[in-house]
């Protein structure tokens, strides 16, 4: 009987250790647009680790980010709620337009510490948490806030988050001159040498801290500062991909070679990431999640970036475009291999699904959904309909908007202007045809959904500006310099 009771004990103890948490692994790249990826269709782009990603896990081929630009989107995913309840509705600190039609909001710029992020919650776990790459969630104003960096939200580790929204550059020392004095990366334990790139470093954080926390359940958040602005590559990945241009000599929809190498870089950095994970006997343990901040750069200056078509436009837009981005999720021995889906999903839907696969219920709401089940039977899941809220002008064209997506149908209310457009992504995903006059029963549909949405959670909206003088140029000013924000192109 004894012999059995001991059994019995080491069975139990055999059996909890082996059931462990899970690890989460989640990778932002930044601007990566939605067709930027060889699984994806580029027609330029190779991407053989992130595409082995998707084919071990679920592809979603309508992923949403958040917002049409980068710190709304990342606050969401980190909280599980919509920029508009949180009041961090443009990128930090967005920019300095003058002489509008309407006055923008009194927005929060910064991700305040009393929302809780997924670092937080999985403390509850005794989880520990790494931030690895771009933050962009404190003030843009001359000064650091380190009250405000990943370590007083829940991380353990900050590895080159802090203020800024891109580096001065991708390449040693991280800097790039008086002009971007104020974005050279900081945070960074090992300040690497001449000839680094900024990518491979941060990789090397990441493989280290994998090693160094093999042996308890943790978190990393390795949001890339690729695909950024500037665009920076390693000239011989770049001088290859041009090389490969010219034999081929094709029309192409993606045309940019250094945007090519850097997406390169990071899909380099991601096989590393695994290839950690395999050595540390971690990889079956570890979810993967993969996915961008929001739609790619069409362009930079006078030259092309990337191209998003079929949808149409891209970051900074109020378009398909510019919300369009690649959702992968790799959960081991429970996602079937190459499984493809439709099901949308949206960055808020990321932490409900974390603390789920944690089995954490979360202690506030969440305006995400819990993909679990979809994710492990591939049982249907109530979608509710997404909405996005932009209550500002954006250099790219963009001017405030609310738009909401109901299964195929998609209603942009221009705020400017008072104007809507209906579209319906089955029959026209380019977003050509405006359907609201001749389908005004369904716009006004939508327009009751978008004005219920705004009520629930407290969306924040432009007013009229007294001081606006219509026979004036509407203008952004950077310090003494002026510019006149560009219109939409289409793409």
């Amino acid at each position: 009987m004894r012999s059995l009771i001991l059994v019995l004990i080491f069975a139990v103890v055999g059996s909890t250790a082996a059931a462990r948490n899970p690890n989460f692994i989640l990778f932002l790249v930044d601007d990566l647009g939605w067709t930027d990826l060889g699984c994806m269709g580029s027609d330029l782009y190779e991407t053989p680790n992130i595409d082995r990603l998707a084919a071990d896990g679920v592809k979603f081929l309508n992923a949403y980010s958040a917002c049409t630009v980068c710190s709304p989107t990342r606050a969401a995913i980190l909280t599980g709620q919509y920029p508009a309840r949180l009041r961090v509705t443009d990128f930090i600190a967005g920019h300095p337009f003058h002489n509008t039609r309407l006055r923008i909001p009194n927005w929060t710029k910064q991700l305040n510490l009393e929302h809780l992020t997924i670092a937080e919650e999985l403390k509850r776990l005794n989880y520990r948490s790494a931030h690895i790459g771009k933050w962009h969630l404190t003030p843009r104003d001359g000064v650091e806030h380190p009250d405000l960096w990943p370590e007083k939200q829940g991380f353990d580790r900050n590895i080159g988050g802090f203020s800024a929204g891109a580096p001065g550059s991708y390449h040693w020392p991280y800097g790039g001159g008086k002009n971007r004095a104020s974005r050279k990366v900081i945070n960074l334990p090992n300040m690497g040498k001449e000839g680094d790139y900024l990518t491979d470093t941060l990789t090397d954080e990441a493989v280290k801290i994998i090693r160094d926390w093999h042996d308890k359940p943790f978190f990393i958040y390795f949001s890339y500062y690729n695909v950024h602005t500037p665009i920076q590559a390693k000239k011989p990945y770049a001088a290859k991909v041009r090389q490969r241009m010219a034999a081929e000599s094709k029309i192409r929809r993606h045309t940019n070679a250094d945007y090519a190498a850097m997406i390169q870089s990071v899909d380099e950095s991601i096989g590393r990431v695994r290839a950690e994970l395999k050595r540390q006997g971690l990889a079956k343990e570890t979810v993967l999640i993969f996915t961008s901040d929001n739609g790619g750069l069409l362009r930079q200056g006078a030259t092309a970036v990337t191209s998003n078509l079929p949808a149409r436009n891209g970051k900074g837009s109020v378009y398909e475009g510019g919300v369009r981005v690649p959702g992968i999720i790799h959960w081991p021995g429970v996602t079937p291999a190459g499984t493809v889906s439709k099901f949308p999903i949206i960055s808020m839907d990321f932490m409900p699904t974390i603390l789920g696969i944690a089995g954490l219920n979360p202690t506030r709401r969440m305006d995400g959904r819990n993909l679990v089940p979809l994710l492990r039977h591939n049982e249907p899941i109530r979608r509710d309909d997404l909405f996005w809220h932009y209550p500002h002008y954006h250099s790219m064209g963009g001017v405030p908007y609310t738009a909401v997506l109901s299964g195929d149908w998609r209603l942009i209310e221009f705020h400017d202007g008072k104007r809507l457009e209906l579209y319906n992504l089955n029959d026209d995903p380019h977003e050509d045809r405006n359907l609201a006059k001749s389908n005004p029963v369904q716009a006004k549909r939508m327009v009751a959904k978008i004005n219920r949405w705004r009520d629930s959670v407290g969306a924040q909206m432009p007013a009229p500006n007294p001081e606006y003088d219509p026979s004036e140029p509407t203008v952004i000013r950077f310090g003494t310099r002026e510019r006149t924000p560009a219109p939409f192109r289409r793409n």
